[in-house]
């Protein structure tokens, strides 16, 4: 099972002004108090008191906005909605620790997790989890939730609702995902707190093997609220008993608020998509994470705010904390300016991703490798990343982030072996007449100026609402990519002058149409999420900018897979190249775990591929920087261990 991932939020609070008019000293007895040194001595009092009983809340600031879609871990979330869901669940069998390490939650499982090699290469990993955990609302926690949570990622339902989570590793969960059972035999349920999960010998080796062994609670009710489902085992594996799982109920999930059942550090007590904010409270039955550490700030509010004027409301006190800035001059320079006047200090990382053009690789001119080198070659990535970090981030050539070990590992490999694509708009306009762009909208030879058209066939053309069909049948594609871009992003706002207004790229003959849009509408156009809206399901846009992140268990082998099934939900590029696909794959499941040496090899020939036949333009991996009001104490925030994370260990000074 793997997961997707990808991206941030803010309220406008009231800020309070103080104004005093009063006689000046000379008309004030020598000895008296004048106007002015009241009120100073007013709002110094002010300021005192409520220093020394502050409220125990933390105003988390985000300029992604909520959409209110909590939905597990088989849908795509933004970033927002993301550290919602995050904060509110826990208790996974396999976590990580501040440094990145994977390792059993000893909140959570009782022992060791047992593993065994099985006669047909199989292996299989029992789990007995400890007694006594409980979600928010006091049930009991035991192994049927977490045999629940495949039983319904993997069934067919889910793979209606959300395309969900491919089932084909463990044992018999393509067969139920299928529906040709009822029945996944690999899960069992071997007492009412332990489970077995037996995974399939063709994704093994894995070298993230532990992992396979994880899953986390899922409360069943709200999945099926017309059923009393109850899971079974009566020695063939695990199935549902009383009643069935549907596609609405499932979807209807993602958007339950009030009442809300988890099993985190923090539960749900309002979201309002209206005002883009959520508001959160402490678990009270909460067991606390594998350290045993749990929250102490009793209220967390996630807000909505534009990166205009985000530092503005750090200031002002509208929000509290600034996670993860990234624009070097409207957002790192002003907050740091901030830090040096008082009352404010940051923390910063390297990030575990990166800032890219991705290309839609199966419709229109961006399927062609060649279109998309072009564009690489007409953008300054160097100057792009100087303006838009401003010092707080580089370059990067490929799907990584500056903090892998990986890619401090790879210098000299990359020197060697990867394409920097620096700007060269001559280049650019060479692999386009070499890749065929040399015609214009009548078929005659490219005059020189205006957009390139290239004679397609009917396979390559497509659906693609723009191509020309000459009176001889010839179709002709224009060198015009319809780019999707979200609303009040400054990168977006640095690419319309770096490349798609810039004349380099008018000479070049390529036109590159901007579409703005919400940034929830974005996600459903780029992965083609017809059930949100048929709309969506349509290809229109060949290249979107965004940024992504990555896990721990870093692995692109779903997202590069060839699979029909895992485009869109996993390979959001819609690419299909066997020998990156392969390599993807082989990264991970063809590596035993502990084989660092192999799997750096293996990385590292996936590196190369991709950056040859570029699926995204890889534009920047930054230098993080969280700005928060220094009376949050004790907040510490890396490259692997996020705001949901370390808020566990932060403390207010002076908290009611």
């Amino acid at each position: 099972m793997k997961k997707k991932l990808v991206s941030m939020l803010l309220v406008a609070a009231m800020a309070v002004s103080l104004v005093a008019c009063g006689g000046t000293a000379q008309n004030a007895p020598e000895s008296s108090t004048t106007a002015a040194d009241s009120t100073e001595a007013a709002t110094e009092e002010a300021a005192a008191e409520e220093a020394a009983s502050r409220p125990n809340r933390l105003i988390y600031g985000s300029t992604t906005e909520i959409s209110g879609d909590l939905g597990n871990a088989w849908w795509t979330n933004n970033a927002s909605d993301k550290k919602i869901r995050d904060l509110i669940n826990d208790y996974n069998v396999i976590t990580f620790d501040q440094q990145g390490a994977m390792l059993v939650n000893s909140t959570v499982v009782d022992g060791d997790i047992e593993s065994t090699e099985n006669e047909d290469g199989s292996k299989t990993f029992t789990v007995k989890i400890k007694e006594g955990l409980t979600y928010n609302n006091g049930e009991p926690i035991t192994a049927a939730d977490y045999v629940a949570y495949a039983l319904v990622a993997y069934s067919p339902a889910t793979l209606e609702a959300a395309a969900g989570v491919v089932a084909d590793s463990v044992v018999g969960s393509a067969e139920y995902q299928s529906g040709e059972s009822n029945v996944i035999s690999g899960l069992r349920l071997l007492d009412d707190y332990t489970y077995a999960i037996t995974i399939v010998p063709e994704y093994l080796p894995y070298f993230y093997e532990l992992s396979y062994a994880d899953l986390s609670p899922l409360y069943l009710p709200m999945y099926a609220p017309n059923a009393t489902l109850t899971v079974k085992d009566d020695g063939e594996g695990v199935y549902l008993d009383g009643g069935e799982l549907n596609a609405d109920d499932i979807n209807a999930s993602r958007f339950i608020y009030e009442g809300r059942v988890s099993a985190g550090p923090y539960q749900i007590k309002k979201v309002d998509t209206g005002t883009l904010q959520a508001e959160l409270v402490i678990n009270p039955n909460y067991a606390g994470n594998f350290e045993g550490q749990k929250p102490t700030i009793e209220t967390l509010v996630i807000v909505k705010t534009e990166s205009a004027t985000a530092i503005d409301s750090l200031k002002t006190g509208a929000v509290d904390l600034l996670d993860t800035l990234t624009d070097g001059n409207l957002e790192i320079n002003p907050a740091l300016d901030l830090v040096d006047a008082g009352g404010f200090t940051y923390v910063d990382f390297e990030r575990n991703g990166y800032g890219k053009l991705q290309f839609a690789c199966d419709f229109g001119p961006t399927q062609f490798p060649a279109v998309r080198q072009a564009v690489a070659y007409l953008l300054d990535r160097n100057e792009f990343a100087n303006q838009f970090c401003a010092g707080y981030g580089s370059v990067v050539d490929g799907p990584y982030g500056l903090c892998m070990w990986m890619y401090q590992d790879s210098q000299e490999f990359f020197a060697d072996n990867i394409d920097s694509y620096s700007y060269d708009p001559a280049k650019a306009i060479e692999l386009l007449e070499a890749d065929g762009w040399v015609l214009n909208a009548d078929g005659s030879e490219y005059s020189g100026t205006g957009t390139r058209y290239k004679e397609v066939t009917a396979e390559e053309a497509g659906t693609y609402a723009l191509n020309v069909t000459l009176p001889d049948g010839r179709i002709l594609m224009p060198l015009h990519i319809m780019w999707s871009s979200s609303e009040d992003n400054p990168v977006s706002e640095l690419l319309v002058v770096m490349l798609a207004n810039g004349q380099q790229t008018a000479d070049a003959g390529m036109v590159i149409e901007q579409t703005v849009m919400s940034f929830t509408d974005l996600l459903n156009y780029m992965y083609r999420d017809a059930s949100v809206d048929a709309k969506y399901g349509v290809p229109t846009y060949g290249m979107f900018n965004l940024a992504t992140g990555f896990t721990q268990l870093y692995s692109q082998a779903y997202e590069m897979s060839m699979k029909d099934e895992y485009m869109g939900t996993y390979n959001n590029n819609f690419i299909k190249d066997e020998k990156l696909a392969t390599l993807a794959w082989d990264m991970v499941y063809g590596v035993e775990a502990g084989d660092d040496a192999t799997y750096l090899d293996m990385w590292q020939q996936f590196m190369d591929r991709w950056n040859e036949l570029l699926p995204d333009v890889p534009l920047y991996s930054n230098i993080y920087y969280t700005v928060h009001a220094d009376w949050l104490e004790g907040y510490d925030q890396s490259s692997y261990w996020e705001f949901e994370d370390a808020v566990l260990y932060a403390t207010i000074a002076n908290a009611e």
